[in-house]
């Protein structure tokens, strides 16, 4: 029951109507709101803030009056609301304004309190904002934004919204708890940088000055600290650009509803909603439990020879503790000599290579699944993920060729070689977690089936079969978690990098978490909104930069069935010009009923490759916000280190040998698999964390006798180095 149908109620009562007509008798010629005051001390009808619900009371009363049991004093008129104190003319544009926030002269944040503001602030408002100048409800502050070059636009705070089920379910509190404490939200209501004003990081810089100023402001008018605001962003009109780079959190949508609409006609449309914290435990001041973190750790915490593979496998639920023992005595043995068969790595210790092949060959419906095995592994990559600011989720499939395994059941077919023979195996999807310095952090998430032949006489065009259904949904599953995984991860973003396999229109079209972004090397040339297409529409766009980037070394691939040959690629160094543009992406003929995608598209093109080098290019999608080059390039960045995925693959196949295992059945190749996944992954970090960390000790990463041989080695190399002649 709402605060309006409690204080109804309390008024109702023979009593409350008993002492309402006492004050009717005896205080004579009050108004109506003076009246709905002492009525409010009388029955002590207070909000949380100890003040007079005047407003509600005054309502309830006149709803008595109409059934009848008193009746007040006649209502006095009041100037109506829409015309605000205005100047009579516009505004003087400013002048000379520069392009960049930092170049401004004098920015500053001015309260409107004197009548001059005022009519300055509703002049603004009223000739240069979408919805006027209000008016506003509730708590009331207004700033005008002022200059040297003169008025730059204007903000305007105000209550919040009685009711969101998206951010009251973000805040995390209940009915009781909105009721008490939701005069600690403040709501901006008005946001206004002046048309003519072209000026970059101006909106995002105005924020984090008014936000600052806030919460003094509010306590000084109205004797309360706020502790969070709130905005709405008409989604379909604006991305909130500006909000995201002031840090402000979207928490989902509005269902589209004004404060009138108490017929369910959906009269506004959807809006964005947008939340900034004033204070970092304002949960804990709500009386919530506070949003989840869990373990943070370091990329180099647990990796020490004697405990890595405890940390990684250890606690795996197996259904069986002995089982999650040998896992990890099992997986430390296979590190130290990876690519080796297992019997071969233990070096002829019986006990352990009986009982490593009686984990790997327990029933299929037992509890040793792919999953449950890199389960703590997944939990540890996901607190060294929690401890980064931004990781790339880079995925990527692989085929795993057993062709050799002639009586191992359950393998599927993975391409024909070159005789037209089907060559079985088993394909490969993963998730590796990356830092922006390129250190992989752990795998994710690993897909792993038997793909099925095609059949030669499809009973639906490739249209019709539902995303679900097809190869590439793997993409989509791996996201989906990526959204799932966002909630564990409140201050990390995301960004899911993808190769041109992952460009299709459900991709983009499915719905992410507010911390979770794509990035994809486009393939298909898509229409878009404008009169060229995707790729010819870059390729005319302005050079904004020209850079430099490293493209790694390829190897080469011989020619199998449909699939082209791919010549060697040495790795090499290439200058490129870079432009970038926002694109609304039509969607495809067989999904038209739904509505086109915005992204923003980066271009990149090699200006002199080598002779006899098809020159580098490339076409990004990503639904990263993108409002200078700065932020264009960072993107180029994080797209050259999707490759580290193919370092890992390359590590599990020539390394770790996954194509040299030998077992009887594909369940059981899946679990061998599993285990070599996370001994790629330590083998990469053994490599790359001498760069990331140079001054990280080596004992970390080798036993006590492999640090004396290495440095026994490298003295003998500087000897060597040091002798004459």
């Amino acid at each position: 029951m709402n605060t309006q149908n409690l204080i109804k109620r309390k008024l109702a009562r023979p009593e409350s109507i008993t002492a309402i007509r006492q004050i009717l008798e005896t205080e004579d010629g009050l108004s109506r709101s003076a009246i709905a005051e002492r009525v409010c001390e009388h029955l002590e009808l207070l909000n949380a803030r100890g003040k007079p619900q005047r407003a509600g009371c005054l309502k309830a009363l006149r709803e008595l009056e109409r059934a009848g049991h008193f009746l007040l004093p006649t209502a006095r008129r009041c100037p109506k609301h829409g015309s605000p104190k205005r100047l009579g003319g516009p505004v003087d544009a400013p002048v000379d304004v520069p392009q960049r926030a930092g170049e401004v002269t004098e920015l500053v944040l001015r309260k409107v309190e004197t009548d001059a503001q005022v009519r300055i602030w509703n002049e603004l408002m009223e000739r240069e904002h979408p919805r006027g100048a209000g008016p506003l409800v509730g708590v009331q502050v207004r700033y005008l934004i002022g200059s040297a070059h003169g008025w730059l636009g204007g903000l305007g705070f105000g209550a919040s919204a009685l009711q969101l089920k998206d951010r009251d379910r973000w805040i995390g509190w209940d009915g009781e708890g909105r009721q008490k404490h939701l005069h600690r939200i403040v709501g901006l209501s008005r946001f206004l940088i002046r048309p003519m004003v072209a000026c970059h990081n101006l909106a995002s810089r105005v924020l984090g000055m008014a936000l600052r100023q806030l919460p003094d402001d509010v306590e000084t008018r109205y004797g309360y600290r706020p502790w969070l605001v709130e905005t709405f962003v008409e989604s379909a009109r604006y991305r909130g650009t500006c909000y995201r780079a002031a840090n402000w959190i979207e928490v989902g949508q509005t269902l589209g509803r004004g404060r009138q609409d108490r017929d369910n006609r959906y009269a506004e449309s959807r809006k964005a909603i947008f939340l900034y914290p004033l204070a970092a435990d304002f949960r804990a001041r709500l009386g919530v439990a506070p949003e989840p973190v869990g373990e943070t750790l370091d990329i180099t915490e647990g990796l020490e020879e004697h405990c890595w593979a405890e940390q990684e496998f250890g606690d795996a639920p197996l259904g069986d503790r002995r089982l999650g023992k040998r896992l990890v005595e099992s997986a430390a043995i296979q590190a130290r000599t990876p690519g080796r068969a297992f019997s071969g790595a233990a070096q002829g210790d019986w006990p352990r290579v009986k009982g490593y092949y009686r984990m790997i060959d327990q029933p299929e419906d037992s509890a040793v699944r792919p999953e449950a095995i890199l389960a703590p592994h997944r939990r540890r990559t996901i607190a060294r993920m929690r401890a980064q600011q931004t990781v790339l989720c880079i995925q990527d499939g692989t085929d795993l060729n057993y062709a050799s395994l002639a009586q191992c059941e359950g393998l599927g077919v993975i391409g024909t070689n070159q005789t037209g023979a089907n060559s079985r195996g088993l394909h490969l999807h993963s998730t590796l977690a990356v830092t922006t310095e390129g250190v992989p952090l752990g795998v994710l998430d690993a897909q792993c089936w038997a793909p099925q032949p095609k059949s030669q006489k499809p009973s639906l065009p490739a249209y019709a079969v539902p995303i679900e259904q097809k190869k590439g949904f793997c993409w989509i599953k791996s996201l989906r978690d990526s959204n799932a995984l966002a909630k564990e991860l409140p201050n990390t973003h995301q960004v899911c990098v993808m190769d041109r396999e992952a460009d299709f229109f459900e991709l983009f079209d499915e719905r992410r978490h507010r911390r979770v972004d794509l990035l994809v090397r486009a393939k298909h040339d898509r229409c878009t909104s404008g009169e060229r297409k995707l790729f010819d529409s870059l390729r005319t766009s302005p050079v904004r930069r020209h850079l430099t980037i490293r493209i790694p070394r390829q190897s080469s691939r011989p020619k199998l069935s449909k699939q082209k040959a791919r010549p060697k690629r040495e790795a090499r160094t290439a200058t490129v010009a870079l432009s970038y543009r926002q694109i609304d992406l039509l969607p495809p003929a067989y999904l038209k009923d739904k509505a086109p995608i915005t992204l923003w598209a980066i271009h990149i093109r090699e200006l002199s490759p080598p002779p006899n080098e098809k020159p580098l290019e490339w076409f990004l999608l990503t639904t990263c916000d993108i409002t200078d080059d700065e932020q264009a390039c960072q993107c180029i960045r994080w797209y050259t280190l999707r490759w580290r995925i193919e370092d890992w693959h390359r590590v599990l196949k020539s390394g770790c040998r996954i194509e040299g295992l030998a077992h009887q059945t594909a369940e059981r190749l899946k679990r061998a698999i599993a285990i070599n996944l996370v001994i790629a992954w330590r083998i990469m970090v053994m490599t790359l964390l001498g760069r990331a960390c140079p001054d990280l000790p080596a004992e970390v990463l080798f036993s006590d006798l492999e640090v004396s041989v290495l440095r026994a080695y490298a003295a003998k190399k500087t000897a060597a180095a040091l002798a004459p002649g």
